[in-house]
């Protein structure tokens, strides 16, 4: 019997996925409704090891979300009020907003129109800017690794150094990534990525992790997912805040994270399929050499963006804009964009970019469906 013929494709699909893994998920998940111990329960632990293995890392701690893992990073790297914070402005909101409950202050920074990853020599303009105006004290620098391709650490981390900063990886799209031999977690002093559900690792709620080779970092993080509390004590040692993975979504990620090594040898197997059947026509995904993606998105630049992805959807082409509004052009952070701020690569990519399905179990002639139906979109 032939297989019907595709006729349309998500952007996203857990579906599969959960077929594949349901049971072994259910079984995991049944273990914690026995045991009870909803919080901070043996998966955790076990998560957080398993973690730490497969990056190469020596601490990973469970958390709450993405979001909150960058929070909690900056407050124990001791960000506060008056401290500037350099991030990407071509990212999505979170790398911004999680900055702004420390009383510290975003600096937004122009990125690479072929990685999309924050430009070293912006980076370097918005520092002498900052040092110059002497009202903030520059602290910490937090790269994006969008779309899942880690960023310039090597680069990044010099500047830093010279300037007296700290580096924290903001890798919620990029764990599974590597530079090298070095995995995501390991690329910077301290790492924070998300496993929220469409994520390459995605739990069935929200979730998140923190990496670190620092023994005070990682100690200070764990007091501060649990109100700023050491062990069972009931003293609070700093300010802290209410930022633990729950036990049941530790109990999900264990059993894809067996899988996940296999879901990313797929995912760059599609990358790899999507670059040779639309180079030449469209702007692809770059790699540098020595990177390995983790495909969290494919991203490819596109003239007349939104008339070919109005097109992509009558066709049955579900597509993704990440992300459409510059950071330093959000209402919420209009206080921290300088007048006349520009971040020429940014705001064109904004009007450029398009993301194209992909995951672990999408199929060769899916694939192919996508890539016809972008050519006649784009004409």
């Amino acid at each position: 019997m032939s297989e019907q013929p595709v006729t349309s494709v998500g952007l996203f699909d857990l579906t599969r996925q959960r077929d594949r893994l349901g049971v072994r998920i259910e079984a995991r998940i049944d273990d914690v409704l026995k045991h009870g111990q909803f919080i901070l329960g043996p998966e955790v632990e076990e998560l957080e090891r398993n973690l730490a293995q497969f990056a190469g890392a020596r601490h990973a701690i469970g958390v709450s979300s993405g979001r909150d893992a960058l929070t909690m990073a900056m407050m124990a790297l001791g960000v506060g009020p008056g401290d500037a914070v350099f991030v990407p402005g071509f990212t999505f909101s979170a790398s911004a907003a999680s900055i702004a409950p420390l009383g510290a202050e975003p600096v937004f920074v122009d990125v690479d129109a072929n990685t999309f990853n924050m430009d070293p020599s912006s980076l370097e303009t918005a520092i002498a800017a900052v040092e110059a105006e002497g009202r903030l004290n520059p602290k910490v620098v937090m790269p994006v690794d969008l779309y899942g391709l880690p960023a310039d650490y090597a680069t990044i981390s010099g500047i830093a150094a010279r300037h007296g900063m700290r580096v924290l990886a903001d890798a919620a799209q990029s764990f599974g990534g590597q530079v090298g031999n070095k995995h995501v977690g390991t690329l910077a002093p301290i790492t924070a990525t998300s496993f929220y559900p469409t994520k390459p690792l995605g739990a069935y709620g929200d979730g998140g992790a923190i990496f670190t080779e620092d023994d005070e970092l990682a100690e200070a993080v764990k007091m501060i997912r649990t109100h700023g509390r050491q062990g069972d004590g009931d003293e609070a040692l700093r300010i802290g805040m209410t930022g633990r993975l729950d036990t049941i979504q530790a109990a999900v990620l264990l059993v894809k994270l067996e899988a996940f090594g296999e879901e990313l040898v797929r995912r760059r197997q599609v990358a790899a399929a999507y670059t040779e059947q639309l180079s030449g026509s469209f702007a692809t995904p770059r790699i540098p050499d020595l990177f390995e993606s983790a495909w969290a998105l494919y991203t490819i630049r596109v003239a007349d963006r939104d008339r070919v992805r109005e097109k992509l959807a009558r066709a049955g082409v579900g597509t993704g804009l990440f992300y459409r509004v510059a950071l330093h052009r959000h209402p919420a952070f209009a206080q921290w964009a300088p007048e006349g701020l520009e971040l020429p690569v940014t705001e064109r990519l904004v009007q450029e970019v398009l993301s194209l399905p992909i995951h672990g179990d999408i199929e060769d002639r899916e694939i192919a469906f996508v890539a016809e139906q972008l050519r006649e979109a784009a004409g």
